[in-house]
């Protein structure tokens, strides 16, 4: 299936063609974490860095004590204002909190429950939760549940590698993203690696 993917998008797509024999086959390895811990990770990752993100959800994970990840009952229990000094924003640590919530009450999908949903469906549901919008709800159904067809045309990184693989002087809207994308289907998810190695990886011109 893996190489599936990748001889597919070589055939329709010259650009990834190159980015393909450039890179190698890169791969994504789904996380399969439970659902409320995936998305408290999505939400740290919100408008940063993977180090920062990582650094304070470290720091999260400690006021709880060394061991596993919290449950929801002990997020909810956790003061704001302390879940803040791991570095959440205020708005970020409200959102952990109701993300917690709607585990406790089972709003939120298991992961034998997503098994029976459409991305559509996940991606409907996930969005009513506050603080997780279709990129939150993107990330989730690519590394965590490991979803094969997924393109997060808001996401930084993949608007700037596309502009950067394409040599485009402008990055695209994500309604021009979306569009081109369709061909990539299905192995959106593997294309939208690639423009993330392209924007780590490469510069403007250069390659």
């Amino acid at each position: 299936m893996k190489r599936k993917a990748h001889d597919h998008l070589k055939a329709v797509d010259p650009v990834l063609e190159r980015l393909i024999e450039k890179f190698g086959h890169v791969h994504l390895k789904a996380r399969r974490v439970p659902p409320f811990q995936s998305l408290i990770h999505a939400i740290a990752h919100q408008q940063l860095n993977g180090t920062a993100a990582k650094t304070i959800l470290k720091r999260f994970q400690a006021l709880f004590g060394e061991g596993e990840f919290p449950t929801p009952e002990q997020v909810l229990k956790m003061d704001l204002e302390k879940m803040r000094s791991a570095g959440f924003s205020r708005a970020k640590a409200s959102y952990a909190l109701d993300v917690a919530e709607r585990a406790l009450s089972g709003f939120i999908p298991t992961m034998d429950q997503c098994k029976t949903m459409t991305d559509a469906e996940i991606v409907k549901q996930l969005t009513e939760i506050k603080g997780v919008g279709r990129w939150t709800a993107e990330m989730f159904l690519m590394f965590n549940l490991g979803r094969p067809d997924v393109l997060p045309v808001h996401d930084f990184g993949v608007r700037k590698g596309f502009q950067i693989a394409y040599s485009k002087r402008k990055m695209p809207k994500p309604e021009q993203l979306e569009t081109f994308g369709k061909k990539w289907s299905p192995h959106r998810t593997t294309a939208a690696l690639y423009m993330y190695r392209a924007a780590d990886f490469l510069k403007d011109g250069e390659w």
